[in-house]
């Protein structure tokens, strides 16, 4: 299938289209590279192809967040038969969501694994149904085999594809909802989907996080740090090493301690509680609270730079009600 298709590839990144033009040469009959998506209908006049690459955003007089799903429909206008898939980044996951609703077929996360790309480009071209939004994608059903979720709506099978993308990656995730919503659940999930399966996956609930047990919980701390400091202790930062760090309620972190964690996960060591030595930490982090956004907004109660950090990609956990 691969060997006989033609794809046309459009991004305004020439690093991006030089790596696809690499990976492709020797394995699809035809590769087209075009850094101008105004020449999109000069390529589709011109030849017919099997699949498209498409930017989700350009540096273009379209300046909306969203030029990938202006050229999408553009696409479709056309009537071409080519099968899109939506080249996007962390923070545009809601949008290559939606563009799955306006006809693209599937949606590849940067930096991506060559190995995932074409799997993902044998798969679209494989696959002749698109997805309903109001459906469970065909590929999840196996992945998600045995998870019991309550409800099956469009907006969980949203929310179960979001994370089908995102758990390969090494994004840092927040997720935001209710209590009860199932996060912890979720946070498990991402990580067995991970390449970081086989790590540990470290649990802290910060909301039951006394404020003096704070850092020799997370950082651990040595020998006589302090009155019952018996012994050399690893902290959960350390113990999650080469894992999932999953810290639940960080909303309720007070403001004086987040810049203790912010300095953690910018520098990404560690220092014990009496110990002047820097401990090398390699984790992927997933934070969790029942907060809003615009609770977290408001700067007199958290850090906007340690929000900046944690919430690389973000999902919204619905409350039962709301499950269909």
């Amino acid at each position: 299938m691969l060997k006989n298709a033609s794809i046309l590839v459009i991004d305004d990144d020439l690093d991006v289209l030089t790596a696809v033009r690499l990976l492709l040469k020797n394995e699809v009959k035809q590769i087209v590279t075009e850094k101008n998506p105004d020449q999109i209908r000069t390529h589709l006049s011109k030849g017919t192809f099997d699949c498209i690459l498409l930017d989700m955003n350009f540096n273009s007089t379209i300046n909306t967040g969203n030029e990938g799903l202006f050229w999408l429909k553009e696409i479709k206008k056309l009537q071409s038969d080519a099968k899109v898939i939506m080249i996007t980044a962390y923070a545009d996951i809601d949008l290559a969501i939606r563009s799955l609703k306006e006809g693209a077929r599937d949606f590849v996360v940067k930096p991506w694994q060559n190995d995932k790309l074409k799997s993902i480009i044998k798969e679209t071209l494989k696959n002749n149904n698109a997805w309903q939004p109001d459906t469970t994608p065909p590929s999840l059903a196996n992945d998600y085999a045995g998870v019991e979720w309550i409800g099956e709506s469009e907006v969980m099978n949203d929310l179960l594809y979001k994370i089908s993308k995102i758990a390969a990656t090494e994004a840092n995730v927040l997720i935001l909802g209710e209590n009860g919503t199932g996060k912890d659940m979720l946070a498990n999930i991402i990580h067995q989907k991970s390449a970081r399966a086989k790590g540990a996956f470290v649990k802290v609930d910060l909301g039951a996080l006394s404020e003096n047990l704070f850092e020799s919980e997370l950082f651990g701390y040595k020998k006589g740090a302090f009155t019952d400091a018996r012994e050399d202790r690893a902290g959960r930062f350390e113990a999650a090493h080469n894992g999932t760090l999953f810290l639940d309620e960080i909303g309720n972190v007070p403001l004086h301690l987040q810049s203790k964690l912010l300095t953690v996960l910018q520098n990404r060591t560690v220092n014990r509680l009496g110990s002047n030595e820097s401990v090398p930490v390699n984790i992927r982090l997933i934070c969790a609270t029942n907060a809003t956004l615009q609770d977290l907004a408001n700067e007199r109660r958290f850090r906007k730079d340690l929000m900046y950090r944690i919430n690389t990609v973000e999902l919204f956990v619905p409350p039962l009600r709301a499950r269909g």
